[in-house]
């Protein structure tokens, strides 16, 4: 018997647009996203730490985050991996908590999208804590831009030296 399938619509058709648009973005050519923030003050990358970032050399939404911490002021240096779990346990990342990269800086880490005024707050208020995340890959977000400039909104979580999670800022509607 041959069924004939439904139209997606409503919610369901609205569903996968996102999720479509969201693996769009990680396949992106890495080039520097139009709403990045205009560099900083002069004077002000000598003050950052160098942030380094693990990523896959396939993930373009990874370069577009990259971008947008250049065009903030910080000194970035990009190590291709192709198996970031061994990295993320090592700066103890907590399971559950992960991105598509991870970054150091200043004895943090930085997991996934997190806005650069986050970490730039995080590195002057220095608080006792393993680093921050942003879990999976909120769209909107730094390197998650969309079309229409929506930003789903998202958490980004201080993960703390035993590895409990409070939220440290929050981000769109």
């Amino acid at each position: 018997m041959i069924r004939k399938s439904s139209p997606l619509t409503g919610p369901a058709l609205a569903g996968l647009l996102l999720a479509l648009l969201s693996l769009s973005a990680c396949a992106r050519e890495m080039s520097p996203p139009a709403s990045a923030a205009s560099p900083a003050t002069p004077g002000a990358a000598e003050v950052l730490a160098t942030l380094v970032v693990h990523k896959s050399p396939y993930c373009g939404c990874c370069g577009l985050w990259v971008e947008h911490m250049k065009h903030t002021g910080f000194d970035v240096q990009v190590r291709e991996v192709d198996n970031l779990g061994p990295i993320k346990e090592a700066l103890g990342v907590p399971v559950g908590m992960g991105s598509c990269h991870t970054a150091e800086i200043g004895g943090y880490f930085i997991e996934g999208h997190v806005p650069p005024e986050d970490v730039q707050r995080l590195l002057a208020e220095k608080p006792a804590a393993r680093g921050l995340s942003v879990p999976g890959m909120p769209m909107g977000s730094p390197g998650m831009e969309t079309p229409d400039g929506r930003v789903q909104p998202y958490e980004v979580l201080l993960i703390a030296e035993d590895g409990s999670a409070t939220v440290y800022a929050r981000h769109g509607d």
